[in-house]
C-alpha cells in the first residue's frame, strides 16, 4: 500500500519543477517512504532513488528519508544493510549539504542513550562529506556539529581504569577517536592557511576547532585516566586524544602559554557571552595545564623561559579550579599537577609577598580538606606529602606567615600537629650558630608560640579529640626549656612563661583532672555493670558516642578497652606535662 501510495506520487511529481512541489507532495513522500522502510522494501527505495527520472524529487524530498533509514542501518540487518547504505550515499550525493546537515545532526540529537556511540561513529563520514561540500562557509556548521557531537558524547560514561578503557562498555573512547578522524580536514585547511600566511579567511574555522579542543579538555579528558600504561605498546585511546587535542591547539596556531597563562595574564573579565566562556572555560584550562606539566604533552612547544615561581603562579590558579571538585579523577589530576609544579620550585624560594594573593592561602586550605575529609586514601597520603612540599617551597617570613594562617584556620588537631611539628624544626635551625633567621626566634616567634601553646576552648577541651596538637605542643615547649637556656632566652620562651603557664599549662591541668575523674567514673560503672551482667549471664550491646557521634554497638568488654585507653593517654599527658614543671622549676631554682 505504502510502496503504491509512493510510486504513485513519484510519477506524478516528475513532470512538475524543482520549485513547483507542494506541501502535500513533501509529506506523502515522507510517510510512504518511511512506510515503504519500516516494511523492509528497501530494494524498491533504492531502485527509486538511482531512478534518473526522479533525481529532481529525490534532490527536493531525500533527506527526509534520513530518520528511518538510520534506524534500518543501526538494526545491521544484513538483507538490507547494503541497500541502505547506497541510499545514503545517493542523498549524500543529490540532496542541499544544509539540508543533510540538518537531518543527520537531528539523528545524532534524537539518539537512544544506548545507541549514542553507535550513531555518532555510524554518521561522523557522512558528516564530514556534506561539511566538506559547503567549502568557505562551513565554519558556522563545523561549530554547530561539533558541539551536537560533544554534548551527546558528554553523557556516556568516562572510562577511568584500563581494564575500563580497555573494555569500552559505553562506546566512549571508539566515539573520541573517530572524531579526531572526523575534524583531520578541517585541521589541515587551517594549518596550511598558516603556512601560506593567509590567515584571515580561516579565522572563524580556527576559533571552531579551538572550542572544540577546550570542550574535549574540560569532558571527556578531565576525567579519563591520562597516565602512560608502561605495559601497553600503544598508546590508550584516551591518551591519544588527549595527544590529538594538544597537537591540533599547536597546528591551528594556538599558543600553550598563552592558554595556560591566560587567567594570571588577563586583567579583566573576557567581553562576551557564552563564546568566551566556552573559550577560556576554567576546567579545561587547568586539564590542559596537567596535560603539559604533569603529562608533557606538547611540552617541546613550551618555551623553558618561565621562572619556577611564575609558572607556580599561574597553576596554583589551575590547581584551585580543581580542588574544588569532588571527583577521584580530577582530584588525582590537581595533586599530580601541584606535586608536579612545587618539585619544579626551589626550596626556600618562594617569598612572602605571594602569600598576600588570595589562592596562595586558598589552595592549601583545599589541600587540608583533601587531608582530613577525602574517603580515598591514597589521595589523604599524597595531600600530605604535597602539604609539606608546599611548606618547604617558601623563605622563613613566608613559613612564618604560612604557619600562622594556617593555625588560625585549619580547626582540625591532626593538621595543626604537623603544623607544630614544621615549626620545631624552624625553630631548631634558627638556634644553630650563624643561621640569622629572625623570624623563628625572638620577638617575631612569639605571636607564633602564642597560638600553639594554648587551649582552645580553656580547660573545657576535649583532650581525646585534640591529642595531637596537645601532644606537639608540649613537646615543642619542652624542647624550648631544654634548647633555650634561660640567660640566653632566644627565642622569648622564658619571659613568656607566666603567659603560657596561664593560657595553657593550668588550663591543661584543670581539664585533664576533670578528664580523668569523668573517665573514671565511666570506667567504674561499666566495670560494676560487667559484674552484674555477667552473674546474670548477659552480655549485651551498648552505645559509645565521642565527639557527638555515636560508634557502632559494642561489647562490655570493648567498652572498657575503649575508656582504658583514654585513660592510658591522659596518664600519657600528664607525664609529659609533669616534666616540663620539672624543668621549669629546675630552671627557677638556679
Amino acid at each position: 500500500m505504502a510502496l503504491d501510495q509512493l510510486t504513485e506520487m513519484i510519477q506524478r511529481c516528475r513532470v512538475i519543477p524543482e520549485d513547483g512541489f507542494k506541501v502535500e507532495d513533501y509529506e506523502i513522500f515522507q510517510k510512504a517512504g518511511k512506510n515503504c522502510l519500516e516494511e523492509m522494501k528497501t530494494a524498491e527505495i533504492l531502485d527509486i532513488i538511482k531512478e534518473e527520472k526522479n533525481k529532481v524529487i529525490i534532490k527536493c524530498m531525500g533527506w527526509n528519508l534520513l530518520g528511518p533509514l538510520i534506524k534500518i542501518v543501526l538494526k545491521k540487518d544484513k538483507t538490507s544493510l547494503q541497500h541502505c547504505l547506497s541510499m545514503l550515499t545517493h542523498i549524500l550525493e543529490l540532496c542541499s549539504p544544509k539540508e543533510v546537515l540538518l537531518g543527520l545532526l537531528e539523528q545524532i540529537e534524537d539518539a537512544d542513550m544506548d545507541k549514542i556511540a553507535e550513531t555518532i561513529v555510524l554518521l561522523l563520514q557522512p558528516l564530514q562529506t556534506v561539511l566538506l561540500k559547503l567549502g568557505k562557509k562551513k565554519p558556522p556548521s563545523v561549530g554547530m556539529s561539533l558541539s551536537t557531537i560533544l554534548n551527546q558524547i558528554s553523557q556516556l560514561p568516562v572510562p577511568y581504569t584500563q581494564e575500563q578503557e580497555e573494555d569500552d562498555a559505553h562506546g566512549l573512547c571508539q566515539c573520541c577517536v573517530a572524531l579526531l578522524t572526523f575534524t583531520k580536514p578541517f585541521v589541515e585547511e587551517v594549518q596550511q592557511s598558516y603556512t601560506n600566511k593567509v590567515v584571515g579567511d580561516m579565522e572563524e574555522l580556527r576559533n571552531e576547532l579551538l572550542k572544540f579542543c577546550i570542550k574535549c579538555l574540560s569532558n571527556p579528558l578531565l576525567h579519563a585516566q591520562l597516565e602512560k600504561v608502561p605495559e601497553v605498546a600503544d598508546e590508550m585511546p584516551m591518551r591519544r586524544v588527549a595527544t590529538e587535542i594538544v597537537e591540533i591547539l599547536c597546528c591551528t596556531g594556538e599558543s600553550l602559554p598563552a592558554l595556560i597563562f591566560h587567567r594570571l595574564l588577563s586583567k579583566k573579565e573576557e567581553p562576551g557571552f557564552l563564546e568566551e566562556d566556552a573559550k577560556y572555560s576554567k576546567d579545561s584550562l587547568a586539564c590542559l595545564s596537567y596535560l603539559i606539566f604533569v603529562q608533557h604533552m606538547g611540552m617541546d612547544k613550551f618555551p623553558l623561559v618561565f621562572s619556577p615561581e611564575f609558572i607556580l603562579h599561574c597553576n596554583i590558579l589551575h590547581i584551585e579550579t580543581l580542588m574544588k571538585r569532588k571527583e577521584e579523577s580530577v582530584l588525582s589530576k590537581a595533586l599530580d599537577l601541584f606535586e608536579k609544579t612545587l618539585l619544579r620550585t626551589n626550596q626556600n624560594s618562594v617569598t612572602v609577598q605571594f602569600l598576600e594573593i588570595t589562592c596562595f592561602l586558598s589552595v592549601p586550605q583545599a589541600l587540608v580538606q583533601i587531608m582530613t575529609l577525602c574517603p580515598i586514601q591514597h589521595l589523604r597520603t599524597k595531600g600530605l606529602q604535597i602539604f609539606q612540599l608546599y611548606i618547604d617551597i617558601f623563605d622563613v617570613e613566608g613559613k612564618h606567615k604560612l604557619f600562622r594562617c594556617l593555625l588560625e584556620v585549619s580547626h582540625h588537631a591532626g593538621v595543626e600537629g604537623y603544623i607544630i611539628q614544621n615549626i620545631k624544626k624552624q625553630i631548631d635551625l634558627a638556634l644553630k650558630p650563624d643561621n640569622g633567621n629572625l623570624w623563628f626566634s625572638g620577638a617575631a616567634l612569639l605571636p607564633l608560640l602564642r597560638l600553639v601553646l594554648f587551649l582552645p576552648q580553656g580547660p573545657e577541651t576535649d583532650l581525646l579529640q585534640n591529642l595531637d596538637r596537645i601532644m606537639e605542643s608540649l613537646n615543642l615547649l619542652r624542647y624550648l626549656l631544654i634548647r633555650d637556656k634561660e640567660y640566653d632566652n632566644q627565642t622569648g620562651i622564658w619571659t613568656e612563661l607566666y603567659k603560657i603557664e596561664d593560657n595553657f599549662l593550668k588550663p591543661l591541668h584543670t581539664g585533664l583532672n576533670m578528664s580523668k575523674a569523668h573517665y573514671e567514673a565511666e570506667l567504674k560503672n561499666t566495670k560494676e555493670n560487667k559484674k552484674h551482667r555477667e552473674s546474670k549471664e548477659e552480655n549485651p550491646l551498648c552505645t559509645l558516642s565521642v565527639a557527638g557521634e555515636k560508634l557502632p554497638n559494642m561489647t562490655t568488654e570493648m567498652q572498657l578497652q575503649v575508656l582504658q585507653s583514654a585513660m592510658f593517654t591522659f596518664d600519657l599527658i600528664e607525664s609529659v606535662l609533669a616534666r616540663i614543671e620539672e624543668i621549669i622549676e629546675v630552671k627557677a631554682k638556679k
